[in-house]
């Protein structure tokens, strides 16, 4: 049964370094470390020594709170180091690699024979359950919730957002594996594009399929959620990131936990635009050898252009990472009479450049957010780009003003940070308003434990 659901508000951005559909093989590298910064609301308790040997699947850090909710190593080798910031905080924990890679067998499982207890319980004692998220909060989820639903979108329209598509060519049997597997735990909700044809999303089974029809952010879970089952207070649902579906069925098939994804190359400082098939953790700079250009300052952000996170040298790949985006860093730009030029080659969601024009053009675009913090502009430019049944800009200055009672009202535990990522790109206020919004429901969280 499919609903189609077209979406009006939002804004497609169309940027150069867009991956080619064909995938660069690549030999792993050595160093792989997981962050438990991947997984939002996690308080880390690190269960391995440096020294200690593990092998794929076995665990690397648990939730403190909930021990059960483990955290497994995407490879089998040494732990060669546990890095800690500031208050002995856990950054990454460090896995030297073997050549040859052991696994943990967690045994192969039938999963129609399965309830939704046993598939919880095979989530956990592999390491994997903290792949789940939830609204409200946009965290990790804990197995005490409850969820009336689940939901996955397998939509990414998102500027050089990966094709999971793409990604879905020859996994497409862990796919539905763990599409059933979900399904034996709660009502299912799959979501795809109306362009997307892929036979395992248009006829996937024992899930309940939604298209959408609409510009970005169509493909955002949590606006999915909004228009089909609004989340209020004391409600909630299981959000997963459709890799970790293909994760979850490989673990019923196999037995195994194997962490390997395509990621997409992307951006206008990446030579060769491209897939590759690349294990998480896995060292930034060991994915982009060779293939950045050289001769500028760079971003190189984990994740998407609009949601990922600046990363270094040392930076490796998130767990819910589906790109790596390199950009100018544009702070050696100088534009001589740049204000007075009609500014074709930049890209302006309010037509204040000719550009608007040119129709579907590919942008460049650098890090420069080119203007001061400044006082908010109720202007509607948040509702423009927003296509959920709530008032943004008026959500915003509630959180500002820590007003637990108007955002409640105004309907913060349908959001996540990402539903105002285009917000924040046409925001004229130049607010971090993903920022805000990630405080504001840590702050809401805090109250409503």
């Amino acid at each position: 049964m499919e609903n189609v659901i077209k979406l009006r508000k939002g804004l497609d951005i169309h940027l150069k370094g867009k991956a080619e559909k064909t995938k660069l093989r690549k030999e792993m590298g050595r160093e792989i470390a997981l962050s438990p910064s991947s997984f939002v609301g996690l308080i880390p308790k690190v269960v391995v020594k440096e020294g200690d040997c593990v092998k794929a699947g076995d665990a690397l850090f648990v939730n403190k709170q909930f021990p059960e909710v483990k955290y497994a190593s995407p490879v089998s080798g040494k732990v060669t180091e546990i890095v800690r910031g500031e208050r002995r905080k856990v950054l990454y924990v460090k896995v030297q690699a073997d050549q040859v890679q052991e696994y943990v067998d967690y045994g192969e499982k039938n999963v129609n024979t399965l309830d939704g207890e046993t598939v919880i319980k095979a989530l956990l004692e592999a390491g994997l359950f903290g792949f789940i998220d939830q609204l409200p909060y946009a965290v990790s989820t804990t197995p005490e919730t409850q969820p009336k639903a689940i939901f996955i979108s397998a939509l990414r329209d998102k500027p050089l957002a990966a094709d999971f598509e793409f990604e879905l060519k020859g996994n497409e049997h862990d796919f539905q594996t763990g599409l059933t597997a979900l399904s034996k735990i709660a009502k299912t909700c799959l979501g795809i594009g109306a362009k997307q044809t892929a036979d395992a999303l248009t006829h996937a089974k024992d899930v309940e399929i939604n298209v959408f029809s609409g510009p970005c952010p169509a493909g955002n879970v949590g606006v999915q959620v909004n228009r089909i089952s609004p989340v209020n207070k004391g409600e909630v649902v299981w959000t997963i990131d459709p890799s970790a579906v293909i994760f979850f069925g490989r673990l019923f098939n196999t037995g195994n936990v194997n962490l390997l994804r395509t990621v997409a190359i992307v951006g206008s400082e990446v030579r060769k635009p491209i897939y590759m098939d690349v294990m998480i953790g896995e060292k930034i700079s060991h994915i982009l050898e060779g293939n950045v250009n050289t001769g500028k300052k760079l971003r190189v952000i984990n994740g998407n252009v609009l949601t990922g996170n600046p990363v270094d040298g040392e930076g490796h790949l998130g767990a819910h990472s589906s790109e790596i985006t390199v950009i100018p860093e544009g702070d050696s730009a100088n534009e001589l009479f740049g204000w007075i030029l009609p500014r074709t080659h930049l890209f302006s969601a309010s037509r204040s450049y000719f550009s608007w024009l040119l129709g579907k053009k590919e942008y460049t675009l650098d890090a420069r957010i080119k203007g001061g913090e400044r006082h908010m502009i109720m202007s509607g430019e948040y509702d423009s780009v927003l296509p959920m049944d709530i008032y943004g800009e008026y959500l915003i200055k509630a959180i500002i003003a820590n007003d637990i009672d108007r955002m409640e009202a105004l309907g913060i535990y349908e959001i996540s940070p990402e539903d105002f990522a285009l917000a924040e790109f046409v925001d004229s206020s130049k607010l971090e308003l993903q920022k805000i919004v990630r405080e504001g429901l840590d702050m809401l969280r805090k109250e409503n434990a």
